[in-house]
C-alpha cells in the first residue's frame, strides 16, 4: 500500500476537485481535513487488521462444525474493526447514525481494506443491502434492517442464484406463498412463506454479526394461481435469519434458513460462500412450513428493486479487481528493484565476471511493470469517477444528476469487467515478473491471481456484462448515454490536443471513438440481436479500452505542464504505455464486430 495513498490523493484533489463537493450541503460539514482523517483510519486499520492476516484466511477456510460456521479470529477482529470505523454507513445520514461522507470519499477509502485483504472484505453487500432497502422499503423495514445493518449489528446479503438457473434469473425456481389471510397486515411488510434453493451467496452464514438479512429474489402466483413465467413474476423479499420485532429486537425464533453446504473455491477464501435452503423444515417457525419473508417493493418488481444492489455492487466489484491488481503490481515492483539476475544487453553483459543487474533494469520487466501501472491506476481512475458520478446523481443539479445517470448506464458494465480482466492480467504479469517464485506460496502474487479471477464472474458474468453494454446501454434512449459519453471523450481530446506533449494521444483518442461509433452502428446494421450480439465480448474489450485511454489523456491533463516529480514521470510513462501497446488493439477486437462474423454463433456443436 505504500504508493497506494499518494495515487489516491493525486486523483480525489488534483483530478477529481473532490474538495469541492464540501459546497454542498449535504457535504457542507466536512473539508479536505476530515477526508483525509477517515482515509488515516482505514489505511491504518488495513495495515493493522486485514495485511498481515491475509495468507492465514486463504489457508484456514471457513468450517462448518453441524452446528455454526467457524471463522479465524483475525477475521473476527478485522471485522470489528472495520464496523467501529464507521465505514458501514460512511455515505449515510446523520439521523442514521452516517457521516453523510461523499460516496467518492468512501469508494476510495475502501481500496485500502481490498488492497490489503479482499478475502477478509469490507462491507459492499451488507451497504448495497441496506442503500436498497432504503430506496425501496418501507419506513419500518428501513427502520428495522437497514439501520441495523449501517451500525454493523446485522450483515446483509443478496440471494439471486440458484442451482439450476445460475445465471438466468427468469429460471429460478424459489417460490414465495402468502402466509396466511392477514398476510398484508403484517407491520414488516406482506408476510410470505418462501420455499427453494440459492447457491454462491457470499457471506450466507457466519457469527460476525447478531443476524444476518437475506434479500431474495422468488416468484409469487400470478391471478390464476400459477407462477408467472420469466422475470415479470419475481418478486424481492427480506428474509432475516433471525426473526425481528418491529423494534429490531431478536425474537429467539430462527427463521427456516438452513445451510446447505460451503462452496470452496479457488480464491476469496476467507468468505464464507454457501448454498441455502429456504423453508425445507430444517428450522419450523410459528407453526407453518417456509422461511418467513417480507415484500420489499411491488409484486414483480423484485427484479428492478434487486438491480439497485446489484449496480452498486458491479462498481465494488470493479474496485475490488483493481485493488487486487494494485496490491500484486506493489508486489512485483519491490520484487523486481531487489532481485539481481542477468546482465545487460550487448557487450558489457557478455562478461560473465560482471556482476548481476536487478531485473528491473531489463526492458521486458519495464514492460510488464508498466502494462500493470497502466491496467490499474486506469482502472482506479475510471472507479473514482464513476463514484463522483454517484455523488452528481444525488447531489448535483437536475441537469447534472440525470448526465451522471446516463453515464453510470453506460460505465457500469465497463466498470465491472474491464478491471475484471485487465487488473486479472496484471496479477498474470506479477507472477511472470517474480518468475518461478511467483507460482510459489512463498509470495502473496499467486493468491492475488486466485482472489481476482473470481471477480469476471462475480455479479454478472463477462458475457452478461458485454450484452448489457452492447444490447442496452448503449442504445438506450436513442442511444442518449453513448452520446454523452462521446462528448465528455471529444471534450478531452479538444483540450489535449492544445498541448503539444498530448496532442498525439488526443489524436489517437480521436480515431478511436470514431471507430467505437462506427462498429457499435454496424453490429445493429442489421437490427438482428443475435448478429449484432454475437461479438459483443469483443466490442466490450475494444469500449473498456477508449474508455481507459481516455481517462488516462483526461489525468495528464491534471499534471503541470513541466512534469518534474517521479510520481508525475510515471503517470505519463504509464498512459503513454497505454497510447502506444494497448490502444491499437481496438481495431482488431472490432473488426470482428463490423462484420457481424458468425464463426462462434454458428459453430456446430458437434464440431466440437
Amino acid at each position: 500500500m505504500s504508493t497506494l495513498r499518494p495515487t489516491l490523493e493525486f486523483l480525489l484533489y488534483d483530478w477529481l476537485h473532490a474538495e469541492s463537493l464540501t459546497e454542498r450541503e449535504r457535504f457542507a460539514d466536512h473539508s479536505r481535513e476530515t477526508f483525509g482523517a477517515v482515509m488515516d483510519i482505514c489505511e491504518r486499520i488495513a495495515r493493522e487488521k486485514y495485511a498481515p492476516f491475509n495468507r492465514l484466511v486463504d489457508t484456514e477456510e471457513p468450517r462448518f462444525d453441524g452446528e455454526r460456521v467457524i471463522l479465524p479470529r483475525a477475521t473476527h477482529e478485522a471485522h470489528a474493526a472495520y464496523v467501529g470505523s464507521g465505514m458501514l454507513g460512511a455515505a449515510q445520514d446523520y439521523e442514521l447514525g452516517g457521516m453523510q461522507l461523499p460516496y467518492t470519499i468512501e469508494a476510495a477509502a475502501g481500496t485500502f481494506f481490498a488492497t490489503a485483504s479482499v478475502s477478509i472484505g469490507g462491507g459492499l453487500l451488507t451497504i448495497g443491502n441496506a442503500n436498497l432497502l432504503m430506496a425501496h422499503g418501507t419506513p419500518l423495514q428501513r427502520e428495522v434492517f437497514a439501520r441495523n445493518e449501517f451500525s454493523g449489528r446485522f450483515s446483509g446479503t443478496m440471494c439471486l442464484s440458484e442451482p439450476q438457473a445460475g445465471s438466468s434469473l427468469s429460471d429460478i425456481a424459489t417460490r414465495a406463498l402468502p402466509d396466511g389471510p392477514d398476510f398484508e397486515a403484517d407491520p414488516l411488510g406482506p408476510r410470505y412463506r418462501l420455499r427453494g434453493n440459492k447457491m454462491w451467496i457470499s457471506a450466507g452464514e457466519h457469527e460476525l454479526a447478531e443476524n444476518i438479512v437475506h434479500l431474495v429474489l422468488a416468484k409469487i402466483p400470478g391471478p390464476d394461481g400459477k407462477p408467472v413465467p420469466g422475470t415479470r413474476g419475481i418478486s424481492l423479499f427480506v428474509v432475516p435469519k433471525k426473526l425481528v420485532d418491529t423494534e429490531g429486537r431478536l425474537t429467539g425464533e430462527r427463521n427456516d434458513i438452513a445451510l446447505a453446504g460451503l462452496n470452496h473455491k479457488l480464491g476469496w477464501r476467507g468468505t464464507t460462500n454457501t448454498l441455502l435452503n429456504f423453508g425445507e423444515g430444517s428450522f419450523p417457525v410459528r407453526g407453518g412450513a417456509g422461511a418467513i419473508g417480507y415484500l420489499v417493493g411491488r409484486p414483480g418488481e423484485g427484479l428492478r428493486c434487486m438491480f439497485h444492489m446489484m449496480n452498486e455492487a458491479r462498481i465494488g466489484i470493479g474496485m475490488a479487481a483493481t485493488s487486487l491488481g494494485l496490491a500484486g503490481y506493489q508486489a512485483s515492483l519491490e520484487y523486481a528493484k531487489n532481485r539481481p539476475q542477468g546482465r545487460p544487453v550487448g557487450p558489457a553483459g557478455k562478461d560473465p565476471a560482471q556482476p548481476q543487474v536487478r531485473i528491473i533494469e531489463h526492458a521486458d520487466v519495464k514492460r510488464m511493470l508498466l502494462a500493470q501501472k497502466s491496467y490499474c491506476e486506469g482502472a482506479l481512475a475510471l472507479l473514482l469517477y464513476c463514484a463522483r458520478l454517484v455523488d452528481e446523481q444525488h447531489t448535483g443539479t437536475p441537469e447534472a444528476a440525470d448526465e451522471a445517470r446516463l453515464l453510470l448506464e453506460v460505465l457500469t458494465p465497463v466498470a465491472k469487467s474491464w478491471p475484471s480482466e485487465f487488473c486479472l492480467e496484471a496479477n498474470s504479469l506479477a507472477i511472470q515478473v517474480h518468475g518461478g517464485y511467483g507460482y510459489t506460496r512463498d509470495f502473496p502474487v499467486e493468491q492475488y491471481w486466485r482472489d481476482n479471477r473470481l471477480n469476471m464472474i462475480h455479479e454478472g458474468t463477462h458475457g452478461i456484462q458485454a450484452a448489457d453494454l452492447l444490447g442496452r446501454k448503449v442504445v438506450m434512449e436513442g442511444g442518449k448515454g453513448l452520446a454523452l459519453l462521446a462528448a465528455r471523450i471529444n471534450a478531452t481530446i479538444e483540450r489535449a490536443i492544445q498541448q503539444p506533449q498530448l496532442a498525439e494521444h488526443a489524436n489517437a483518442l480521436g480515431q478511436a471513438l470514431q471507430k467505437v461509433g462506427a462498429a457499435t452502428k454496424a453490429a445493429w446494421a442489421t437490427a438482428n440481436a443475435a448478429e449484432a450480439l454475437a461479438n459483443a465480448v469483443p466490442y466490450m474489450q475494444a469500449f473498456g479500452h477508449l474508455v481507459i485511454a481516455w481517462t488516462w489523456l483526461d489525468v495528464l491533463l491534471a499534471l503541470p505542464a513541466q512534469v518534474e516529480r517521479p510520481a508525475e514521470e510515471g503517470r505519463v510513462r504509464a498512459a503513454r504505455y497505454f497510447f502506444h501497446y494497448e490502444l491499437p488493439r481496438i481495431p482488431a477486437w472490432l473488426r470482428v464486430v463490423e462484420t457481424r462474423d458468425p464463426t462462434c454463433a454458428t459453430m456446430p456443436e458437434d464440431a466440437f
